[in-house]
């Protein structure tokens, strides 16, 4: 809908990342400037704060905190992980949303998320156009897994690529520093997509890298595993460093983290809470091979390490957002920003898309199963050249008494 007047309203769900808040940045930052946009509003907890009417006067903070929020990592405005029903069975929450969004003269909203939160996203911009309503929707892409379809990369991916490459260098270097024998297993986020996994190859690249590679693409079968250990063990004088995902499953489909816990814990979406699966890996090989062993998690830190965040990353990530901005008041709206990859005399180069949110919410794109190789062990060359550009480049906070500067909201309550 063109020539809207209205507020415009910004919202994070899902996962954080250590790069979300350029994306906030870059939203807020747009949407000051437009003649458009009365109002900018960020809602606290995703979706829930619209519900709950719990959202903050965006134009009552400082610039200069909305600038550092492109070096903050995490989900400044708070996350969520909220489900919204079909709402041919029930629209009481879509009512609720048309409802605040009329209160507040709500013409442009944007969601930020993955894959779960496009889908939200998706519903919210259907019903408001049945309703009769006029508010443009637009998607804001993240999610460090990468599987957002339509997108050449997910904002936060390469940060986080980055900070597991690095941090499997670091590892590579102290764990083979004593004549003893010494096996780590490495797990990586990623549910049914293998990425983030990938992104060790990136560590290897530099010679630095791991052993063995497994993503949840393949089927992963815990004998042959042992034995994959077992002849790397043979030919590096008993040291091996393996990473998997921790969404590696068996033929059956059955995830390898749920063989040592008869109940797993599931979200609002009905994933499976992972994790611990280095862990378990690294008990059956001490088992099986009587060497010293350890299970590394790397957990929320390849999400939130901001202090490793790429220069290219939080760059897009800002863009992307200003982005949002500017397609909505064209009067574009039910898109989602993507990135297309140009190469401009053999450089790498980002210009900027849109995709229908049909298409982007709940579509997972996952590595090409011809990157995977040495028997599902590795990952090739096309990836590393994929991936390489993506990580270039610094983008700190600056620092304060040694410590990073982080932004500080007043986070005003709308109306207050």
């Amino acid at each position: 809908m063109k020539n809207l007047v209205g507020a415009a309203m910004f919202a994070q769900s899902g996962g954080p990342t250590s790069v979300i808040n350029a994306s906030a940045a870059g939203v807020f930052i747009e949407a000051l400037k437009q003649d458009k946009i009365t109002a900018v509003y960020g809602a606290a907890h995703g979706i829930r704060g619209v519900l709950n009417e719990d959202f903050y006067d965006i134009s009552k903070e400082d610039m200069k905190e909305l600038e550092l929020l492109k070096y903050t990592p995490s989900s400044a405005l708070g996350s969520v992980r909220y489900k919204l029903k079909d709402a041919k069975k029930d629209d009481t929450d879509y009512k609720r949303i048309v409802e605040v969004f009329k209160k507040y003269n709500i013409r442009y909203f944007f969601y930020n998320g993955g894959n779960d939160s496009m889908d939200t996203c998706n519903k919210i911009s259907k019903y408001i156009k049945k309703s009769g309503w006029d508010c443009n929707v637009i998607g804001v892409p993240k999610t460090i897994d990468n599987d957002l379809f339509g997108t050449d990369h997910c904002p936060g991916y390469a940060s986080a690529a980055k900070y597991i490459a690095t941090t499997i260098m670091e590892v590579n270097l102290d764990a083979k520093v004593y004549d003893t024998p010494m096996v780590c297993v490495i797990e990586v986020m990623g549910r049914n997509a293998g990425w983030l996994t990938a992104a060790a190859a990136l560590a290897g690249h530099k010679g630095l890298g791991a052993d063995l590679i497994y993503l949840p693409e393949v089927p992963f079968d815990v004998d042959k595993f042992v034995q994959d250990v077992k002849n790397v063990c043979a030919k590096k004088g008993n040291k091996c460093i393996a990473v998997v995902s921790e969404g590696i499953h068996d033929k059956d489909g059955k995830l390898i983290c749920e063989t040592a816990a008869s109940n797993v814990a599931r979200d609002s979406f009905g994933h499976a809470q992972l994790g611990g699966v280095a862990s378990i890996l690294a008990n059956i090989l001490k088992q099986e091979t009587g060497f010293k062993t350890r299970g590394i998690e790397l957990s929320l830190m390849q999400r939130c390490g901001a202090h490793l965040a790429s220069k290219v990353d939080v760059e897009e990530t800002f863009k992307a957002g200003r982005q949002a901005v500017k397609a909505a008041v064209r009067g574009v709206t039910d898109k989602m920003v993507v990135y297309k990859r140009v190469d401009d005399n053999g450089k790498y180069k980002c210009k900027f898309s849109l995709v229908n949110l049909k298409l982007a919410a709940n579509t997972e794109k996952t590595v090409p199963l011809d990157w995977i190789i040495n028997d599902g062990t590795y990952v090739s060359d096309e990836f590393v050249k994929y991936a390489l550009p993506l990580i270039q480049g610094d983008a700190k906070a600056p620092l304060e008494d040694g410590l990073p500067r982080f932004a500080k909201l007043k986070k005003v309550q709308a109306g207050k």
